[in-house]
């Protein structure tokens, strides 16, 4: 349709590209579905298939990846997306739970940048043109279902242009907090942005925020609340499997459920909630009990709390606020006994530094304290002066970057001891080099 001679030629051209495209450059954040709206309609782009969008504070990333196994594991071709990526960018488009080949993504990155000049040179943030290249990519895949991982907060995100079938809300918890409110309430409005009329919204958590139920109803949406209408109960007796639950529209058991591959108690309501948003599509996405087994144990992603094998344990976490600190804490304690627990930490300066180690500042021997590479990375004497303000005794250490200050701590932990790893993206994203260097 459209002639440019001047396109990038390669992924990293491309992403380069991207990073330089807003005025506000790779970390530019600019709610609002305007400018999305106007390339999407110069693309032509339409609904093709059945869509989960997933939002919440913690617990997106599993989620999806519950939902897309399972459907793949019902023969489905499934597409997926998720952000940020942790190796490398094709990791956020997967097709098939394949990520998805760079011809592909440079395909649909040169489709996005036509439609964009041709709509009047609109500027689009990192995100915003990178979700409408998902959706390019999915459409030439001829997905048969799409699960979408909403970037931030919900009514203003990218993702919310395409109109999902069903919603899903898995936690509210304080984040993003310049862009979202400052409280639950208001955060979940913005989350709850994405419910549709009279399509089925599900929130993953025990206490539904006031706003996220007032959505649903203004919407005639109806409400699925973990715990209220549908849950988990663990087998008290073979403690090796679990029975999902629901009452309505009608009370079913699903017994037998063997655990998750991912660990941890979240991983039981994320599983939940990802089986009783599967239950409300049974008519446009029928789906097996042998399918949704399957894809519970296959189901993975890399960085939620993840243990490594070999003395010392070491655990990767990509948590970085209050809420998955406090996950993190319950599942070390699960872990049993380790002699010392040593964390390499680093943080964004924008997050909740001090609400997000309380919950741990009692089970780390000492804190190999990170600097990140980032805009928004904070440095380690930075960090340190943050947690010893808080934390009087604290044990901590400075290190010029992650790498460091794991080699740190890998070189004096003992095989009964081991190594927590989180704080950030970032965090696990710049180890993965470090761990093949210990």
């Amino acid at each position: 349709m459209y002639s440019y001679p001047d396109l990038p030629d390669s992924l990293p051209a491309w992403l380069d590209y991207l990073e330089h495209l807003h005025p506000r450059g790779a970390a530019g954040i600019e709610l609002g579905l305007d400018r999305a709206r106007q390339v999407s309609e110069a693309l032509r782009q339409r609904p093709f298939c059945p869509i989960l969008t997933v939002a919440g504070t913690n617990g997106k990333g599993s989620t999806v990846a519950y939902l897309a196994s399972i459907l793949n594991a019902a023969g489905y071709r499934v597409g997926s997306y998720t952000s940020p990526h942790l190796f490398r960018f094709n990791e956020r488009i997967r097709v098939n739970l394949q990520d998805v080949e760079d011809d592909a993504l440079c395909a649909a990155f040169a489709e996005v940048e036509m439609a964009r000049r041709a709509a009047g040179e609109v500027f689009l943030t990192y995100f915003e043109f990178t979700t409408l290249a998902a959706w390019q990519i999915f459409a030439a895949a001829r997905s048969e279902a799409l699960v979408l991982e909403v970037g931030m907060g919900g009514r203003l995100d990218t993702v919310n242009l395409y109109d999902p079938d069903v919603s899903l809300v898995t936690t509210i918890g304080l984040d993003h907090q310049d862009w979202l409110g400052n409280d639950r309430e208001t955060i979940a409005f913005e989350k709850a942005g994405i419910f549709r009329p009279r399509r089925p919204a599900l929130y993953g958590d025990f206490d539904p925020p006031h706003s996220i139920i007032a959505r649903a109803a203004d919407l005639d949406a109806p409400l699925f609340v973990q715990g209220r209408d549908f849950g988990y109960r663990k087998d008290s007796e073979s403690r090796m499997q679990w029975t999902f639950w629901r009452n309505r529209p009608e009370g079913i058991e699903r017994r037998n459920f063997a655990y998750p591959g991912m660990r941890g108690d979240m991983q039981l309501k994320n599983a939940t909630l990802a089986v009783a948003a599967l239950e409300t599509l049974q008519a446009k996405l029928p789906v097996t009990m042998q399918a949704i087994r399957e894809g519970l144990i296959r189901a993975e992603i890399p960085g939620r709390f993840q243990v490594l094998p070999g003395k010392p344990a070491i655990v990767l976490d990509v948590g970085h606020n209050p809420q998955a600190m406090r996950t993190l804490a319950d599942n070390l304690a699960d872990m049993g006994f380790y002699a010392k627990t040593y964390a390499v930490f680093g943080m964004l300066a924008d997050k909740d530094i001090t609400g997000s180690i309380e919950v741990l500042s009692n089970r780390i021997t000492h804190w190999f304290l990170a600097t990140l590479d980032d805009s928004r990375g904070l440095a380690a004497e930075a960090l340190a002066a943050r947690m010893r303000a808080s934390f009087p005794d604290i044990s901590c250490s400075c290190h010029a970057n992650p790498e460091e200050a794991f080699l740190k701590a890998a070189d004096i932990a003992e095989e009964n001891d081991r190594i927590a790893i989180f704080g950030s993206f970032h965090m696990i994203a710049a180890l993965s080099s470090a761990r093949r260097k210990a």
